[in-house]
This record gives C-alpha cells, sequence and structure tokens, in this order.
C-alpha cells in the first residue's frame, strides 16, 4: 500500500457560513467511510496563517505570510493500493468540502 496526502488550500472553502454544519457532518461522514475501510492514517484543518518557519541555523519566524498565494487548509493522509482509489477518496473529499483536492504520494519512510 501507498500513502498519500490529500490537501486543500486555506481559500478553497468559499460556501456560506450557514452551511458549515452541514459541510462538517459530510466531510466526517467521508472520513468514518475511510475509517471503516481502513485506509484513513491521520488528517485534519490547520488554523488559519499560524505558520511558523524555522530555518537551518535554528532561527524562527512566525506568520502570516501575506506574499504566500497557497496556504495549506486541510488534510488527509491515506494509505491505498494505488493512486486511482487515492483520486477516489479525494474525489469525495472535494464533494463534502465542497472544493477541489490535491493528491500526493508520499515517499516511503526510509527506515521501514
Amino acid at each position: 500500500m501507498t500513502r498519500y496526502l490529500i490537501s486543500f488550500d486555506d481559500g478553497a472553502m468559499t460556501f456560506p457560513e450557514e452551511e458549515l454544519p452541514e459541510v462538517a457532518e459530510a466531510s466526517l461522514e467521508v472520513v468514518r467511510k475511510a475509517r471503516d475501510a481502513a485506509v484513513w492514517v491521520f488528517g485534519g484543518g490547520l488554523e488559519r496563517q499560524q505558520a511558523s518557519v524555522v530555518s537551518t541555523d535554528g532561527t524562527v519566524t512566525n506568520g502570516p505570510y501575506p506574499e504566500t498565494k497557497a496556504v495549506l487548509g486541510g488534510f488527509a493522509i491515506i494509505d491505498v493500493p494505488s493512486r486511482e482509489d487515492a483520486l477516489e477518496w479525494a474525489a469525495e473529499l472535494a464533494a463534502a468540502c465542497r472544493c477541489a483536492q490535491e493528491v500526493r504520494e508520499i515517499m516511503p519512510d526510509p527506515t521501514a
């Protein structure tokens, strides 16, 4: 099996505020389905623009970073047999979250 990162841009969720409970429930339903299918590894939403960058010398710079065009809004990590399977899960998440999802393969753990 291969792990995939499914993520969305922070600004991609543009539905009306009053629809948030419905979107949240639909998203949780996909997570439940992925857990039941034993493909869910981990996931969650990220606090808006709360990034810190740690440089190679250990210097810490705190955000927000307005020059950044895309900010990760949330993600899921799944473990599935193929990219096609990952794309199917991403499609379910896209429909539930009402926003496009990006799919990337995670490189194998070098210590495994």
